[in-house]
C-alpha cells in the first residue's frame, strides 16, 4: 500500500485538510435526539459517515466511545471504519494505546494490521513508556503503508507537566518526541507518516521544531476555543502539514445530514482563507 504520508497529501490536496472526529458520546446521542444504546450509536455513525464522507479527507473515531458497549460496540467501529474507508475517506483510528512488548505489538495488530476488522490508515498513540515502547506500532506502520500519530503537546492543561518537562539534556519531553519523529520522516516523499499530535489551542511554539515532515493532528478548533485563523501563528512554516481536527463543532449540527455537510463545509473555507495552500 502507498505509505500514509503520500496517500494523507494527496487527500488533502484534493479536499482539504479538515479531519471529522465521530465522538459518540452520551450528551451528543441525546442532542440528536437518539438513545444512549447500540442502535443509537449506530445511526449516529452512519449519518455522520453518508453525510460527509465524500467531503472530508479523514474521519477520527474514538475508540472509548464504541467501547463502552462492550462487543456489539466494537461491531459498530468495525463497520464504521469499513465504511469510511470504501468511501475514500481516510480513518485516524484515536485510541492512545501506548504499552511495551507483546502488549503493544498487540495493540499495533489490531488497529495497523491489514488482516484485522479494525485497521485504519492511522492510529493514535502514547509514547510515555518511552519512544522506544513505540517499536512495533512505527513496524507495523512501516510494513502496511500506515501511520502514527504521537502524543506530543496535547491541548489539555494536564499535558504540559509532562509534554514540557525538562530531560538532563536540556530539552523538553514534546521536543524530544517530535525529534524522534522527524527521524523517522526523514527522506520521506511527499511527507512521511510518523505525525505528531500538537493542540490548536497551544498559542506560540516557536520554541518547538514542528518542522517533522510529516502530519501534526490539531485538535482544539470550535468548542475547545481555537479557530481556523490561530493556525499559522501556532504552527508557524510546518502549518501546511496541520491536520486539524473539528469533532463538536461539525457534530451539534445533527442529525440533520445537510447541516452536518454546512458545518464541515464552514470549517474547511475558514481553514482555506487561513491557510492559503489548504
Amino acid at each position: 500500500m502507498t505509505p500514509f504520508g503520500a496517500r494523507l497529501r494527496a487527500a488533502m490536496d484534493s479536499r482539504g485538510p479538515l479531519c471529522v472526529g465521530i465522538d459518540p458520546h452520551a450528551a451528543l446521542l441525546e442532542s440528536w435526539g437518539l438513545a444512549d444504546d447500540i442502535a443509537g450509536l449506530e445511526t449516529f455513525s452512519r449519518t455522520v459517515v453518508e453525510a460527509l464522507a465524500d467531503s472530508v479527507a479523514v474521519f477520527k473515531p474514538q475508540a472509548a466511545f464504541f467501547e463502552r458497549f462492550g462487543s456489539r460496540g466494537i461491531a459498530v467501529l468495525e463497520r464504521t471504519v469499513a465504511d469510511a474507508r470504501a468511501a475514500g475517506t481516510l480513518v485516524v483510528m484515536d485510541a492512545k494505546r501506548g504499552d511495551i512488548g507483546s502488549t503493544m505489538a498487540a495493540y499495533a495488530e489490531t488497529f495497523l494490521s491489514p488482516d484485522s476488522p479494525l485497521f485504519s490508515d492511522a492510529l493514535t498513540v502514547s509514547p510515555y513508556l518511552g519512544y522506544g515502547s513505540l517499536a512495533p506500532a512505527v513496524d507495523l506502520a512501516r510494513r502496511s503503508g500506515a501511520g502514527l500519530f504521537v502524543l506530543a503537546l496535547t491541548s489539555n492543561p494536564e499535558g504540559a507537566e509532562v509534554q514540557r518537562a525538562v530531560r538532563s539534556d536540556g530539552r523538553s519531553i514534546g521536543a524530544t518526541m517530535l525529534a524522534h519523529l522527524a527521524a523517522e520522516n526523514a527522506g520521506a516523499e511527499p511527507m512521511g507518516s510518523f505525525g505528531a499530535v500538537v493542540g490548536a489551542t497551544l498559542g506560540d511554539l516557536s520554541s518547538f521544531d514542528l518542522d517533522i515532515n510529516g502530519p501534526l493532528l490539531a485538535p482544539g478548533i470550535g468548542a475547545q476555543g481555537a479557530t481556523a485563523a490561530d493556525l499559522p501563528a501556532v504552527f508557524g512554516k510546518a502549518v501546511g502539514n496541520v491536520v486539524p481536527n473539528v469533532s463538536r463543532g461539525v457534530l451539534k449540527h445533527g442529525p440533520d445530514t445537510a447541516a452536518l455537510r454546512t458545518a464541515a463545509a464552514g470549517f474547511a473555507a475558514e481553514i482555506r482563507a487561513a491557510v492559503p495552500s489548504a
